[in-house]
């Protein structure tokens, strides 16, 4: 399977972290340094949100918590066009959110790092219908695995991520990425059903 590659956007009006992009979406916010491929120092540009797309949506965000809300946003809108019913687009934005923190967490070696989400809806294997299947790719080698989860009354911030993309996706994995890019993509599905 191969995403869709969306045409690339001109950075948000006024160059503003967070404002809309000219599809509607907000940008995915900014962080000090050089934004890759722009030319532009950022802090003065923010990254646009992707072109919709009906098929997919394929971006690519510096590894850094920064641009979490951005991502969430993306995912969300694409699948708010699509028409996938609320509890359903809510699992998902939750599920890729732990996917992306991960990713950043984990995966993340050094500021030059990035983080790719893929969006895409595949026919189901084993119904009819489609589901959605997002990826998050970086240059880590190494698969997540599980940790015992804290109890309830724990007090630790960590150590539930994949618990929760186990218990809100209807499938996930881990896969290679493209031939000749060192990394991993981390994925999961849910169940659409047929697109209207």
């Amino acid at each position: 399977m191969t995403a869709s590659r969306a045409p690339r956007r001109e950075p948000s009006p006024g160059g503003v972290p967070g404002a809309a992009g000219t599809d509607g979406v907000p940008a995915v916010p900014d962080r000090p340094g050089r934004a890759r491929g722009t030319g532009r120092a950022r802090g003065t540009d923010a990254v646009a949100a992707p072109a919709p797309d009906p098929s997919g949506v394929r971006c690519t965000v510096p590894a850094h918590p920064s641009y979490a809300a951005g991502i969430r946003r993306i995912v969300g809108g694409h699948l708010r066009r699509l028409g996938v019913p609320p509890e359903r687009l809510d699992n998902a934005v939750l599920v890729t959110d732990e996917l992306f923190a991960n990713a950043v967490t984990h995966a993340s070696s050094g500021p030059d790092d990035t983080v790719t989400l893929t969006v895409e809806v595949v026919p189901a294997d084993d119904r009819c219908g489609h589901d959605v299947r997002v990826s998050m790719a970086d240059s880590s080698a190494v698969p997540p695995h599980r940790r015992t989860a804290p109890g309830p009354d724990s007090a630790e911030e960590s150590g539930r991520g994949l618990a929760i993309v186990t218990a809100l996706s209807d499938d996930w994995g881990v896969a290679p990425r493209e031939p000749g890019v060192p990394g991993k993509k981390v994925w999961f599905t849910l169940a659409l059903g047929p697109l209207r």
